[in-house]
């Protein structure tokens, strides 16, 4: 096979088994993030690895930690997968080398992404996660896991570390100020920097909207 037929047999493979998703990182995430990131290769990263860069979009979710009982990203499944196309080993291990690194892991840990085609996936999954379309996974992923919108009593956790951040609980808008208001600043490429300037502030609005609903300050 092509490299062309490699990456529309994986999309037709990640697509069946993320068809059924309810939490936000379904099928059409998956295509956004490989779009995203095509989109950046083309405008601020010409040197990326375009083959790489779609792989690793394509399969990033499939070993994602919320989703597994292990707990952690070890790129198992993905692996497997590659393999099954007798794929170059050094491709393979560019690949999960990305899906191992590229979720966000808490306010303070450091992010261990250390490639070019990484930092350009990373962001095409991070800008995905802000703007109009992350508020609508945020309260998907919300209900997905049977968290409340919001609990006035509870504060806002800058976790320290991994295990502090899979451990939490917190409610829906917790989220926004633990993570999704957190990632503008954390984009690695001119281009998701420019675009999450835009969706951040869409994020900003709603919740100030959302605070005012709340407290019925828009009722006067």
């Amino acid at each position: 096979m092509n490299q062309r037929e490699i990456i529309q047999q994986t999309a037709d493979y990640i697509k069946q088994e993320f068809s059924d998703d309810s939490s936000g990182h379904d099928w059409w995430h998956v295509y956004r993030v490989w779009q995203t990131a095509l989109r950046i290769c083309e405008i601020d990263a010409e040197r990326a690895d375009a083959f790489i860069v779609q792989l690793a979009a394509l399969l990033h979710d499939l070993d994602d930690w919320k989703f597994n009982d292990s707990g952690d990203e070890t790129p198992l499944r993905a692996k497997g997968w590659l393999d099954s196309l007798s794929l170059d080993p050094s491709t393979i291990d560019a690949v999960c080398r990305i899906i191992k690194h590229i979720s966000y892991k808490g306010a303070g840990v450091e992010n261990k992404m250390d490639s070019l085609e990484g930092f350009i996936v990373q962001d095409a999954d991070r800008l995905d996660a802000i703007g109009a379309i992350g508020i609508a996974r945020a309260f998907a992923y919300g209900g997905y896991k049977n968290r409340p919108l919001y609990d006035p009593a509870a504060s806002p956790q800058l976790h320290q570390t991994f295990e502090q951040y899979k451990n939490s609980n917190s409610d829906t808008i917790n989220h926004f100020h633990e993570k999704l208001l957190l990632l503008k600043d954390k984009m690695n490429t001119a281009a998701a920097k420019r675009i999450a300037e835009q969706r951040h502030e869409a994020m900003v609005q709603f919740l100030n909207q959302f605070m005012e609903e709340w407290e019925g300050k828009d009722v006067k």
